[in-house]
């Protein structure tokens, strides 16, 4: 049985014992996330007590990431902001927080918000001819800190820095290499379902045991000093009071070249 959450942009169902299977379905905007979507995402995902959880998308996309069509003249910098930052957070530290194994198949593209959400699952599968990629370069948009620090993480310096800097998607194959997912199946989401069974049916202390010490590692590598992180945050909202981000989000819109100012 499927439930339909996010006025049905977002399915649950239970394929095998011990494993929620969410979907992101939002086939008119590309699989874009939204905020009735991502709210739906991190109220279930933190209800949730199956021993897996498996993240995947419907038709050619994963997802396009943030839905940034609706962002008004008027108001723009407090909607591009609420849009960038609270929901999505919520989001990922719904995932992240997750006491047992987390699983993205990308059955499609995952571009931008929609990538950051997979890389905050712990193993992520892919398929031939899919596209990745991070474009806040050609948006305006300085990409917040918690994110960055993901990617190095997830891929290295090198590889975050190829992202970021150059906007461009990789292909499959580039990203199985820069470690945006760790293996590729002629179908990701069969692929992900069986990995993500595998998981379910595994000892749950051992689950959770294991994940609590992975994270617990991961979180004590490097803490930023309080006045660092409030820097970095406030670096952040700046670009939400930049004519530069407002330009790109208008020629994202209009399929154009953006026309930078530098301010």
């Amino acid at each position: 049985m499927t439930k339909e959450l996010a006025s049905g942009k977002l399915l649950l169902d239970e394929p095998a014992p011990g494993l929620a299977r969410l979907t992101l379905h939002n086939p008119d905007k590309r699989g874009a996330l939204d905020h009735e979507m991502l709210d739906a995402l991190a109220a279930e995902v933190r209800s949730q007590k199956a021993r897996c959880v498996l993240l995947t998308g419907s038709g050619r996309m994963f997802s396009a990431g943030y839905d940034i069509g609706n962002l008004s003249e008027e108001r723009f910098e407090q909607q591009a902001e609420a849009l960038v930052a609270h929901p999505f957070h919520a989001a990922i530290e719904a995932l992240e927080q997750y006491p047992y194994p987390t699983v993205a198949a990308l059955n499609g593209h995952a571009i931008g918000g929609g990538l950051e959400l997979a890389l905050s699952c712990d193993i992520r599968i892919g398929q031939p001819g899919i596209r990745m990629g991070m474009p806040p370069a050609k948006l305006g948009l300085i990409y917040s800190h918690t994110g960055l620090r993901k990617f190095i993480e997830v891929c290295g310096l090198a590889n975050t820095n190829e992202l970021f800097y150059v906007g461009r998607n990789v292909d499959a194959e580039r990203g199985l290499a820069m470690g945006l997912v760790n293996s590729l199946a002629e179908d990701a989401a069969e692929a992900g379902l069986e990995t993500a069974t595998e998981i379910a049916a595994n000892a749950p202390l051992a689950l959770a045991g294991n994940k609590q010490a992975i994270s617990t590692l991961r979180r004590h590598l490097h803490a930023l000093p309080e006045e660092v992180e409030r820097e970095l945050v406030e670096l952040r909202e700046s670009c939400f009071r930049s004519e530069d981000f407002r330009e790109g989000v208008r020629a994202f819109g209009e399929k154009r070249p953006p026309r930078w100012q530098g301010s």
